[in-house]
């Protein structure tokens, strides 16, 4: 094995460098050949197995779920709004086994397709943005934009965001023909699973709420972090980066026009929205620097 990987070039995204293995190893990366490409990152995987699991929630964890938000917030308008009333309710479900991938897709991976292809680099435009209505001003989101199509500085190993549900799908297309294996986003219940593990804990670590396990804003640092950068939150499969940091874009669709999203992200205090269970749905046209995405490998 290589000790180093070039992360290579490509329309001009961004210049050569070396990613020791050392990280790689911390983030489950690969190198690999793709039919005569520049060198590529290919995302680790966990392998979830076939069985049983818990999913969903009850009153119980619905409730302590807005009371971690009340203490929080100072407010109790989760509870108000009903926001965890959509779960689904607790119960066993099985399905086969599957991999997904260890952490959300980074900036770096992110590059590898976007040098390939030409597909448009993450960013929104001022007007766009603004349209969408997110309380997050225009000038915040910009750290995190790919301005003239570069990488953000510093953020390689980030997870990708403002990317749409339809960026995700491709980048999966991308992926399933450069290596000839099957990738595609997971439904809800195959990442729920992964999440939390067959017995249903309320976290991806247990059923205790533990704000040093997540990247949220109880302790974090107001934005994303690089993955894997809290091993103590995994799931009992070895899922990181779950629960907080960016939530993640599912196969599973709330209508036409809506695809579920779950895990939290580093905005969010409480954070009952950072259970695996919780639920809500976003356009899939949105780019939101709050969203970002993993993979299933067939």
């Amino acid at each position: 094995m290589r000790t180093a990987v070039s992360l290579g070039r490509g329309h001009g995204i961004w210049g050569a460098g070396l990613l020791c293995m050392s990280l790689a190893a911390v983030l489950g990366i690969l190198p690999f050949d793709a039919r005569g490409s520049a060198n590529l990152l290919l995302p680790g995987l966990i392998a979830v197995p076939a069985g049983p699991f818990i999913a969903g929630s009850d009153r119980e964890e619905r409730e302590a779920a807005y009371l971690l938000d009340e203490a929080a917030y100072g407010h109790s308008r989760t509870r108000k709004s009903k926001w965890y009333e959509n779960e689904l309710q607790r119960g066993t479900r099985e399905f086969g086994a599957f991999e997904i991938t260890r952490t959300p897709i980074t900036n770096a991976q992110y590059a590898a397709f976007i040098a390939a292809t030409g597909h448009p680099a993450p960013d929104v435009d001022a007007k766009t943005w603004r349209g969408y209505g997110l309380i997050h001003p225009y000038e915040r989101m910009r750290r995190h934009a790919w301005g003239q199509g570069r990488l953000p500085s510093g953020r390689a190993h980030h997870p990708v965001v403002l990317v749409s549900h339809g960026d995700a799908r491709a980048y999966a297309r991308w992926l399933s023909e450069a290596t000839g294996r099957a990738w595609r986003l997971p439904e809800e219940m195959e990442w729920e699973k992964a999440a939390r593990g067959p017995a249903g804990s309320r976290f991806p670590w247990g059923d205790d709420w533990r704000p040093g396990l997540l990247n949220s804003h109880d302790r974090g640092p107001f934005d994303t972090v690089p993955v894997a950068s809290f091993p103590g939150g995994a799931s009992p499969y070895g899922l990181l980066d779950a629960a907080g940091q960016v939530f993640e874009w599912t196969a599973t669709a709330n209508s036409a026009e809506r695809f579920i999203v779950k895990g939290g992200s580093w905005d969010d205090s409480g954070c009952g929205i950072c259970r695996p269970a919780a639920r809500h749905s976003r356009p899939a046209t949105l780019k939101h620097i709050l969203i970002g995405f993993r993979l299933v490998a067939e």
